[in-house]
């Protein structure tokens, strides 16, 4: 039997997070650790799980696995869509698609999920990862492909990503925000959960280009708003209090309505610059009214769609994806364009 990643762990004295780093070539590793690792991996013949994993003809269907977070959220909407037409297509070739859904960000709910398919013996993935260390080691330890989508997670063995390059449209948002501002003013950004990796990578790609490209933007604040309306709209309130000058405002995540609430209240003609994320029926309603400038959208039904016919390709033809980041486009919106 060949040696495992425990009985690496073991003999070269680190734990298997150490092991997996420095077989996958990951980094953040001391290099005389991981040259250590690589030669009792040599020495004892390890065999990596997915080469030794065998296909068989005696399994007529193929079983594939979905996990979502944030169901309830309107951009999923799209993806779900997505999912749908790409489970009823792949009926036609004799695959199963098995879907787990979770409104939380909770990485012991998506642990349970990942097992339960495991459990129902799918053969490939395709999940929306929630950031966490111990979602990454269950992810490395599954010896099927795993392809993920609209959220991403470092460190894993996953075939690809299908989704937005969110710190790319970060810095759209940032260049947007510049051109109505003349590249000056008190900015406010309100996120969702601060463990949902997709808004703060759009957070980090708006600070960065902030700070390199426009010095006079002052950031006074990143606010979580947990997806809530109201917690925007009471950030919003908060905001214009302290800040009554405040020039622009940007939502990274869903709750965009508390905007047009925030704003009823106020009673006011005039409002800072805000630029909102996502096609969803609610947020066209935003640009229409005048309550938003510019809406930042994905194609989510790309990303439900797409990921399910990647693992088919790897599965049933051994073909895997020519790209490790397959990027969906940026689209900018105004009401102009919707």
């Amino acid at each position: 039997m060949p040696i495992t990643i425990q009985q690496i762990a073991e003999l070269a004295g680190v734990s298997r997070g150490t092991v997996d780093r420095a077989l996958n070539n990951r980094g953040r590793i001391n290099p005389e650790v991981e040259e250590k690792v690589k030669e009792i991996a040599n020495q004892y013949g390890y065999v990596p799980k997915r080469k030794r994993v065998k296909k068989t003809t005696s399994k007529s269907v193929v079983k594939l696995g979905v996990i979502t977070q944030l169901s309830e959220s309107p951009f999923m909407i799209k993806v779900n869509e997505g999912i749908r037409d790409a489970k009823e297509a792949l009926k036609l070739k004799d695959l199963e698609v098995l879907v787990k859904e979770s409104n939380t960000v909770d990485e012991n709910v998506q642990i349970n999920q990942i097992n339960e398919l495991i459990s129902q013996g799918i053969d490939g993935l395709a999940i929306m990862p929630i950031e966490s260390e111990e979602v990454r080691f269950v992810l490395n330890e599954l010896t099927i492909p795993v392809v993920t989508f609209n959220s991403d997670i470092v460190g894993t063995k996953r075939s690809c990503f299908v989704g937005l390059n969110n710190r790319k449209s970060g810095r759209v948002c940032a260049g947007l925000m510049a051109l109505m501002t003349g590249n000056r003013g008190k900015m406010l950004i309100i996120t969702g959960f601060f463990s949902n990796s997709v808004c703060n990578m759009r957070v980090d790609g708006f600070v960065e280009e902030a700070k390199k490209t426009f010095p006079e933007m002052e950031i006074v604040g990143v606010h979580s708003s947990f997806d809530d309306e109201d917690e925007v709209k009471k950030i919003i309130l908060n905001a214009l209090e302290t800040y009554p000058d405040l020039n622009g405002i940007v939502i990274a995540s869903s709750g965009q309505n508390g905007v047009k609430k925030a704003f009823s209240e106020l009673k006011t003609k005039k409002r800072p610059f805000i630029i909102i994320y996502d096609s969803t029926p609610d947020n066209k309603k935003l640009l229409r009214e005048n309550m938003a400038d510019f809406l930042i959208d994905q194609d989510g039904y790309v990303q439900g769609y797409k990921p399910l016919f990647i693992l088919n390709n790897i599965i049933s033809q051994g073909i895997e994806p020519k790209k490790e980041f397959m990027y969906t486009k940026i689209s900018i919106r105004t009401k102009y364009s919707i």
